[in-house]
């Protein structure tokens, strides 16, 4: 099996993928829907989502936080991921 790059970074060191408020959220399922990337499951016990594969979230996409009529879904600061990027750019850099 073939690792899953992004940019010629491994996808698994681009720490790109959102973070549920379980407090906030009503269980409405928008998350799921807007999310193209297969990143959630529904988890029926506990009638939530769950950031289920969090490498197939695409970096930078924000649509479920968006569409998240409860400000439930979160990401890690745009700019840290900007930067940790350019460092791992320098690292993966042919040559």
């Amino acid at each position: 099996m073939t690792e899953d790059l992004w940019e010629g970074i491994p996808r698994r060191e681009v720490p790109w993928y959102p973070t549920v408020d379980y407090d906030a959220c009503i269980g409405c399922e928008v998350c799921i829907e807007q999310c193209p990337a297969g990143v959630y499951e529904w988890n029926d016990e506990d009638d939530q989502p769950v950031v289920a594969h969090p490498y197939n979230c695409v970096v930078y996409c924000m649509g479920c936080a968006k569409a998240c009529p409860e400000d439930a879904i979160s990401f890690p600061p745009k700019e840290q991921i900007v930067a940790l990027v350019k460092e791992l750019r320098a690292k993966y850099a042919p040559g």
